[in-house]
């Protein structure tokens, strides 16, 4: 039997059961992607060292939801090209139509030293997601535990706040 540390991430399944949902309800699924040197994306598409991506059965070709890769051939400005993501990689999956979705902890930078956690800090990175609709939705999502929720409803020129006292985050619908 397999510990919690020894399993594998359960960021790819959650990837896979996001794109199936967008796709079976007619929404087109994107993905935020940090980039590095390990990602393999058109650079002059990226911006402040991210770029999202139309994973769409009609914007790609030859796409493969892998459990260490997200791999498809895309065209940019009418030249394919050959796109492939590690999965740590991926910030979010959502419905470009409504914002709905999942943000991962944003991976740590190469050169950093790694997250010393103790009981009371949790580090949580956030993300705004704006569907077809105009709405903002900002997803914050908590390393410690990997659960995502949706921050409050702040304005658009403020960034969405982690939840305060290391209390988890929670969900709220937003319509």
């Amino acid at each position: 039997m397999l510990n919690a540390l020894e399993s594998s991430s359960t960021r790819p399944y959650l990837i896979r059961a996001l794109y199936e949902w967008c796709t079976d309800n007619g929404f087109t699924p994107y993905v935020a992607v940090q980039v590095d040197d390990t990602v393999q994306v058109p650079r002059e598409y990226v911006k402040n060292g991210e770029i999202v991506l139309n994973i769409s059965f009609d914007a790609t070709s030859s796409l493969k939801l892998g459990n260490d890769f997200i791999e498809f051939k895309a065209r940019f400005a009418g030249s394919a090209r050959e796109i492939s993501v590690p999965v740590g990689r991926v910030i979010a999956i959502y419905a470009r139509e409504n914002g709905q979705g999942m943000a991962f902890p944003a991976p740590a930078p190469a050169s950093a030293p790694a997250f010393a956690a103790d009981d009371d800090a949790v580090e949580t990175s956030a993300l705004s997601l704006r569907g077809d609709s105009g709405k903002v939705v900002h997803l914050v999502a908590d390393e410690e535990s990997n659960a995502t929720g949706l921050a409050s409803d702040a304005p658009d020129d403020e960034p969405p706040r982690p939840p305060a006292g290391g209390a988890r985050p929670s969900l709220k619908r937003i319509k």
